[in-house]
C-alpha cells in the first residue's frame, strides 16, 4: 500500500515537471530579415526545449497594419531541437507601404507555449516616396501589387499602371494597393501612378521582363584544341540593362557570353559528345545542348600571310601559310577570289595542307587582287575567314585580233576596227597595218600602215583586206574581211520603219543555211553619215537586242543584219527607224491644200522630208467637221500617200486637222479652214447655163445664116416680115423686105410665090377644125402681112417656125366648119408641102429647115 502510494506520487511529480517544461519551451533570439519583397525569419530553441523528445511546432503569424494577412507552420524534430531555424515568406505588397510584423509560438504535445516572440519591419519613410515598388524588375505574365500612401489632409482617387487600372483593395485609410497582371512593355519600363482626388499625382518606375530564350546551340573546334559554342539570342528579356544574362558551358562561365559565343578547352578525340549551355537572369534561366564530333566540325582560321610569285602574262603562282599547325594534315579546299576592273572570278584548288596554288587564264597586262579561304575536304564544315588581299600586274603580250567591219558611203568601202580595250591590247598600241587585195583583176598585194589614233581606212571596189594591231610585243593575229560588189538588191531593198522600246530594239531573224562563221548586225544613223557600229553573234543565235552608245530622240538609224559566210557578208535584211521616237511637232504638213471637186474636198500636202520625222510615219489621218460639230476622219494606212478626200460634203464652213500616223498616235496636226456655200453652187449653175445660151445662140446663128442662103437662091422675091418697132414710138412702122440682090454660092434668084389674102376668106390648110382653131387662138395679133404687096397667089399654106403665124390662101373658099369672129386680117399657118407642092415635078428637094418671116399689116 505504500508503495502504490509512493508510485502516484512520482507520477504526479512527473506530470508536473512536464507540464512546467511545455510551457517554458518556446523561441528565442528571432529575428528577420528582407530582401525586396522577401522575407528571412530566424530564431532558435529554448534550452528548455532539449529535455522534451517530442517535436515541436512553431507557428508563424504575418500582420500587415494589425491585421493578420498569412499563417504558416514550421515543424521541428526532436533531432533538431537546439539549432537554429528559419523561415522564407515573399510578401505581395511592398514591405516599404505597410509595416509587416512576424510573430512566433510553439506547440509541443497539443499544448501552446506560454512563450511568443514577434518582430516587426516598419514601413519606409512617406516624405519622399508615396508609390511602392520603386524601380523593381518584374517578370511579365505574373500577379503584381503595387501600393500607394496617400499624403496626410489628402483623399485616395486612382491607381493603374500605364493605363491598367486592374483590382484596388483599402489596405488601411491611407494605404491602398494596386493588382495587376503583368504584360510586357519597352524596355525602358513602365509607370504606376497614384493620383488623389485633388489632382496630386504620385508614381514610381518598374521594368517588366522576360527569363532568357536563347536557343540553338552549336559548338566546333577551330584549333583541334578547344570548343567554341555559338547560339541565337531568341526572345529579348527586355531588362538586359538591370538583369544582364549570365551563360555557362558545361559548368565554365563564359567570359563573352554576351557576344552569343563562348569556347573552353578540351581534348579533342573521336566520337560524339554533348555540350550544354546555361543561361540565367532575375527571372530564370534556360538550358541548351549540343552534340557533335568536333573532328568533323573543324572551322579553320584564315589563312595567313598570302604572297603572290612568278608573275607572267596569264598565270601568277600564290602562297599563304597556317597558324594552327595540325591543319598541315588536313585534306583541304580552297577557294580563290580574283578580282578586276570588269567584275570577279572563282577558283578551285585541292590538297593535304594546302598552302600555294597557281592562277591561270589571266589577262596580260592586267590589274588583279585575289583573297583565299579553305576548309576540310572530307566532311564539308564551315568556310574559314577570307584572307586579306594581295594585288599583282601580269606581264604583257601581243594584241587581241580586231574586229573589223565595213561601212558603205557612195562608191567607196570604209574598213573599220573597234579600238581594243585595255584588256585587249595587253600594252599601249603602237599602230596599224591595212593589207588588200582586189578580188576581181590584179591580185597585188598592198600594204599600208596607220597611225593608233585612227580606226578606218577606205578604198575602192571589192577586196579582201586583212588588218592587224602592234605594240611593243607584236603583231595581233590577223583579221580578214571581203568586201562585195555593190548589188542592186542593196538599195532596192524595201526598207521599213522600225521603233524600238526602252533605248533598244529586238531583232530576230531566220537561220540562213549559207551563215557558217554566224551573225552581224550594224546600225548607223541613217542620215548624219556617223561612223557604223555592229555586233557579231555565233551560228546559233539568231535574236539579238541592240542599243546605241549615244542615242538621241527622234534620230533615225539604219540597222543591217548580214550571214558570215566563207566569203563577203551576205545582207539579209535591213530596216530604218527609231530606237527612240520624238513626237511629230505641229504644222508638219507645210504647205496644206485642198481641190474642190463638186461636192467633196480632196486635202493634199507635199511629201514629208525624212529629216523632218523623228517618229516612223504609218499612214495619215484627216479629221474633219462643219462648225462645231462632231469630227469625221479618213484614213490611210500607205505612207507614200499625199493626199485624203472629204466626200459629201455640204455647203458651211468647214475645219480640216491633218495629222500622221505614228506608234504613240496621231501627232503633227496641222489645220485648214474652207468655206463651202451656195455661191459656190450658184456660179456653177450660172456658168452652165452660160455655156447652154452661147450654144443656143450659135445654133440659131447657124440656122439663120443657112436659110437666109436657101432664101436668096430659090424664093428671092418673098417680102420681108413687117414687125412693129416695140422699141420706138407706137406711130413708126417698119416694113422690111428681105433684099433679093444678095446672092448664095453664086445661083440665081428663083421666084417665090408672095403670100395674098383676100378679106373674108379662110385658108383650108388640110387639118381639122379644132386644129385650125387651136392654131387661129395662138397667132399673136401684133405679126400681120400686107395683102396689098402681095402679087402672087400661093394655093398652100406652110408653117411660120419663127412665129408660127397662120396665113390664108385668098382663092381657097371658107372653110364652114371655122368659128365665128375671125377677122379678115388674121393668119394661119401652112405646110411646107403646100407652098412648094405646084412646083415639086420641077424644082429639087430643099434639105433646109427654114423659117419665113411675115411683116406686119400697117394698122392705121
Amino acid at each position: 500500500m505504500i508503495r502504490f502510494w509512493f508510485l502516484l506520487l512520482v507520477l504526479i511529480r512527473l506530470s508536473q515537471q512536464n507540464q512546467t517544461g511545455v510551457s517554458s519551451c518556446g523561441p528565442q533570439n528571432l529575428t528577420v530579415s528582407r530582401s525586396d519583397q522577401t522575407v528571412l525569419v530566424e530564431w532558435e530553441d529554448d534550452p528548455s526545449c532539449s529535455a522534451l523528445n517530442d517535436p515541436i511546432l512553431y507557428n508563424v503569424t504575418v500582420l500587415v497594419e494589425n491585421q493578420e494577412v498569412h499563417s504558416d507552420e514550421v515543424w521541428v524534430a526532436p533531432g533538431h531541437v537546439g539549432s537554429t531555424h528559419s523561415w522564407r515568406w515573399t510578401s505581395p505588397l511592398p514591405m516599404d507601404c505597410a509595416a509587416h510584423t512576424f510573430r512566433l509560438r510553439a506547440q509541443i504535445q497539443n499544448q501552446t507555449s506560454l512563450l511568443d516572440q514577434e518582430r516587426t519591419l516598419p514601413d519606409k519613410d512617406t516624405f519622399s516616396r508615396n508609390v511602392f515598388p520603386q524601380d523593381a524588375l518584374l517578370e511579365a505574365g505574373r500577379s503584381a501589387t503595387f501600393c500607394c500612401i496617400v499624403p496626410h489632409g489628402q483623399q485616395f482617387g486612382q491607381m493603374y499602371l500605364d493605363g491598367n487600372t486592374g483590382n484596388t483593395t483599402k489596405i488601411s485609410e491611407h494605404r491602398y494597393a494596386l493588382t495587376v497582371r503583368l504584360k510586357p512593355v519597352m524596355e525602358s519600363g513602365a509607370d504606376v501612378h497614384c493620383e488623389t482626388k485633388s489632382g496630386e499625382v504620385h508614381g514610381a518606375s518598374v521594368f517588366i521582363g522576360y527569363p532568357p530564350g536563347d536557343e540553338d546551340l552549336r559548338c566546333e573546334t577551330r584549333d583541334l584544341e578547344s570548343v567554341e559554342c555559338r547560339w541565337n539570342k531568341g526572345r529579348n528579356t527586355m531588362v538586359e540593362v538591370q538583369s544582364q544574362t549570365r551563360y555557362e558551358l558545361d559548368g565554365s562561365p563564359c567570359v563573352i557570353g554576351s557576344e552569343l559565343r563562348c569556347s573552353k578547352e578540351v581534348n579533342i578525340g573521336g566520337g560524339e559528345r554533348n555540350w550544354t549551355l546555361t543561361a540565367q537572369n532575375v527571372f530564370g534561366k534556360v538550358e541548351i545542348q549540343d552534340s557533335a564530333d568536333l573532328t568533323r566540325r573543324v572551322h579553320m582560321f584564315a589563312p595567313h600571310d598570302l604572297g603572290v610569285g612568278d608573275v607572267e602574262a596569264r598565270s601568277v603562282r600564290l602562297s599563304w601559310s597556317w597558324t594552327v599547325q595540325r591543319y598541315h594534315n588536313l585534306s583541304l579546299n580552297c577557294q580563290m577570289i580574283v578580282s578586276d576592273a570588269d567584275g570577279s572570278s572563282l577558283q578551285i584548288k585541292h590538297g593535304v595542307g594546302l598552302k600555294a596554288a597557281v592562277l591561270t587564264d589571266l589577262r596580260p597586262n592586267w590589274k588583279y587582287e585575289v583573297k583565299v579561304r579553305c576548309r576540310t575536304a572530307q566532311h564539308f564544315w564551315t568556310w574559314s575567314d577570307w584572307s586579306s588581299r594581295v594585288s599583282f600586274l601580269t606581264e604583257g603580250d601581243v594584241p587581241d585580233a580586231l574586229d573589223v567591219w565595213m561601212q558603205r558611203k557612195g562608191s567607196q568601202t570604209v574598213i573599220v576596227w573597234k579600238k581594243l580595250l585595255a584588256n585587249q591590247s595587253h600594252g599601249d598600241v603602237t599602230g596599224y597595218q591595212v593589207a588588200w587585195t582586189r578580188t576581181t583583176g590584179s591580185d597585188q598585194l598592198h600594204k599600208e600602215e596607220v597611225n593608233a589614233s585612227v580606226h578606218e581606212y577606205t578604198l575602192d571596189g571589192d577586196s579582201v583586206v586583212t588588218v592587224t594591231a602592234k605594240n611593243q610585243h607584236g603583231s595581233s593575229p590577223p583579221s580578214t574581211i571581203t568586201v562585195p560588189p555593190t548589188s542592186p538588191d542593196e538599195t532596192s531593198m524595201n526598207l521599213s520603219c522600225f521603233t524600238g522600246s526602252d533605248g533598244g530594239l529586238d531583232l530576230s531573224w531566220s537561220h540562213h543555211p549559207e551563215a557558217s562563221c554566224g551573225y552581224m548586225v550594224d546600225w548607223f544613223p541613217a542620215l548624219e553619215g556617223d561612223r557604223v557600229d555592229w555586233l557579231k553573234l555565233p551560228p546559233s543565235q539568231n535574236r539579238v537586242r541592240i542599243k546605241p552608245k549615244n542615242d538621241v530622240a527622234g534620230r533615225r538609224y539604219s540597222v543591217s543584219i548580214y550571214a558570215c559566210t566563207g566569203g563577203a557578208p551576205l545582207l539579209l535584211e535591213r530596216k530604218d527607224g527609231f530606237f527612240t521616237e520624238k513626237q511629230i511637232q505641229p504644222k508638219l504638213f507645210q504647205p496644206l491644200s485642198y481641190k474642190l471637186r463638186g461636192s467633196d474636198v480632196e486635202i493634199y500636202w507635199d511629201p514629208v522630208p525624212l529629216r523632218e520625222q523623228p517618229a516612223c510615219i504609218h499612214g495619215y489621218v484627216l479629221y474633219y467637221f462643219k462648225n462645231r460639230g462632231e469630227p469625221i476622219s479618213v484614213t490611210t494606212e500607205n505612207p507614200a500617200d499625199s493626199s485624203l478626200t472629204a466626200r459629201n460634203l455640204q455647203s458651211g464652213s468647214y475645219t480640216f486637222i491633218m495629222a500622221a500616223q505614228t506608234a504613240g498616235g496621231a501627232y503633227g496636226n496641222t489645220t485648214l479652214q474652207v468655206l463651202l456655200n451656195d455661191e459656190d453652187d450658184l456660179s456653177n449653175i450660172f456658168i452652165s447655163m452660160g455655156a447652154v445660151f452661147i450654144l443656143l445662140f450659135l445654133i440659131t446663128v447657124l440656122c439663120y445664116r443657112h436659110w437666109a442662103c436657101i432664101k436668096e437662091k430659090f424664093y428671092p422675091d418673098i417680102p420681108k416680115p413687117n414687125m412693129a418697132d416695140w422699141f420706138t414710138s407706137p406711130e413708126k412702122r417698119v416694113n422690111p423686105y428681105l433684099q433679093s440682090g444678095l446672092g448664095c454660092h453664086g445661083e440665081e434668084n428663083l421666084a417665090v410665090p408672095e403670100l395674098l389674102l383676100k378679106p373674108a376668106e379662110l385658108l383650108n390648110n388640110n387639118n381639122t377644125d379644132q386644129e385650125d382653131t387651136a392654131l387661129t387662138s395662138q397667132a399673136p395679133p401684133l405679126y400681120q402681112n400686107n395683102p396689098a404687096q402681095s402679087r402672087h397667089a400661093v394655093s398652100t399654106v406652110f408653117p411660120n417656125l419663127t412665129y408660127n403665124l397662120p396665113v390664108a390662101d385668098p382663092e381657097r373658099p371658107a372653110d364652114p366648119g371655122r368659128p365665128a369672129g375671125l377677122e379678115p386680117n388674121d393668119y394661119h399657118p401652112q405646110t411646107l408641102a403646100e407652098v412648094f407642092g405646084q412646083n415639086r415635078a420641077t424644082q429639087k428637094p430643099v434639105i433646109c429647115v427654114s423659117e419665113y418671116i411675115m411683116a406686119l399689116q400697117s394698122t392705121q
